[in-house]
C-alpha cells in the first residue's frame, strides 16, 4: 500500500464508463451497495474524476454531473465522493474536492452530504440549504383514489418531459433525463388535459426500487405518480423526498415506507438551488441532484 506522502502525489485524472468495476469496487470497500447501475448513468451523463491506486483499483474518486444548454453549464451536481477504507483520514477526500471546485471555476455547485461528510464541504465554503429524507420499505397501497391519472410514458412524451423537467429543475439536464426510459424499469407520467403535469422514474437499484426524479405539479399528483410506480413492481421502494413536503412525507410513511437516513442539501456560490422546489418532490438519484 502506498504511503500518505505517496498518495498526496498521485494524480487525479477523469474516470470513464471503463472505470466502472474500480468504481464500483472502491462502494463495496467502503460499505456501500456496488450500484453498478447508477455508476454506470453517472460515468456517462457526468464527469468522474479519481486517483488510481499503484496497488490496484481507486484510492478515491467522484462524479460531477453539469446541466445547461449554452456552452457554459448553470449548474454542477457532486456525487459518489468515495475514498478507499485504507486510505481514510488522509486528507484524499479533502485533496479530490478542491480539485472538482477549481475544475468547476465559478460555475455554481451543489451536492447531498451524509452527516459524516457535511464538516469536510463546510470547510471548503459550502452552505446548507436544505434538507432530503431518504425512506424504504414496502408500498402498501390505501386511502382514497386518486383524481389525477397517470399512464405509462411514451415516445411522444419525451419532448414534453424534457420542458416541464427544465422549468421545474431551472436548468436543462437533457443528457440525464433522456436517459430515463433505457436507464428506468418504468417512466411513468400525470395527465390533466391532455397535459403532461408530472413524471416519475423506478430504476433497479440492488433490491429495491428508486422513485427519482419525482417531478409533479402538487401533492396529490406526486402521490398518484408514487402509487402507480408501486402496483407495477414487487420491490420495496427507495425514494429521497425535500422535507418540506411534509405532507408527501406523511403520506409514505402510512402507506409503508421508514426514515432511514438525513441528507443535507448543500450549495456553492448560490445561495439556494435554483427551479421550483414546490413541483421537485425528490432527484434522479442524489449523486446527481
Amino acid at each position: 500500500m502506498p504511503t500518505p506522502a505517496v498518495v498526496a502525489t498521485l494524480p487525479i485524472r477523469r474516470l470513464t464508463p471503463r472505470d466502472l468495476t474500480a468504481c464500483a469496487d472502491l462502494s463495496e470497500d467502503r460499505g456501500w451497495p456496488r450500484e453498478e447501475h447508477k455508476w454506470r448513468l453517472l460515468l456517462s451523463a457526468g464527469t468522474g474524476h479519481g486517483i488510481d491506486d499503484p496497488a490496484g483499483g481507486l484510492v478515491a474518486a467522484c462524479v460531477v454531473t453539469e446541466y445547461g444548454s449554452g456552452e457554459r453549464p448553470d449548474l454542477g451536481a457532486i456525487g459518489m465522493v468515495l475514498v478507499a477504507a485504507r486510505h481514510a483520514r488522509q486528507g484524499v477526500g479533502r485533496r479530490l474536492m478542491r480539485h472538482v471546485v477549481s475544475a468547476m471555476g465559478t460555475i455554481p455547485l451543489t451536492l447531498y452530504a451524509t452527516p459524516y461528510g457535511r464538516p469536510l464541504y463546510e470547510e471548503l465554503g459550502f452552505k446548507t440549504t436544505g434538507r432530503s429524507e431518504m425512506l424504504t420499505g414496502f408500498f402498501t397501497p390505501g386511502g382514497p383514489q386518486s383524481r389525477v391519472a397517470t399512464r405509462k410514458a411514451n415516445a411522444e412524451d419525451l419532448s414534453a418531459i424534457l420542458r416541464l423537467d427544465e422549468e421545474v429543475f431551472g436548468s436543462d439536464r437533457t443528457p440525464l433525463i433522456a436517459r430515463l426510459p433505457t436507464f428506468s424499469d418504468q417512466l411513468r407520467v400525470a395527465v390533466d388535459g391532455g397535459e403532461i403535469v408530472g413524471f416519475a422514474a423506478a430504476w433497479p437499484n440492488m433490491d429495491t426500487h428508486v422513485v427519482g426524479p419525482l417531478i409533479a405539479r402538487d401533492t396529490e399528483t406526486a402521490k398518484s405518480l408514487v402509487t402507480s410506480l408501486a402496483a407495477h413492481t414487487d420491490r420495496p421502494l427507495r425514494t429521497d423526498i425535500d422535507v418540506r413536503h411534509e405532507d408527501l412525507l406523511a403520506w409514505a410513511k402510512d402507506r409503508g415506507l421508514a426514515s432511514v437516513a438525513m441528507n443535507s442539501v448543500m450549495t456553492y456560490g448560490i445561495t439556494e438551488v435554483p427551479g421550483d422546489w414546490t413541483r421537485r418532490f425528490a432527484p434522479l438519484t442524489v449523486a446527481a441532484g
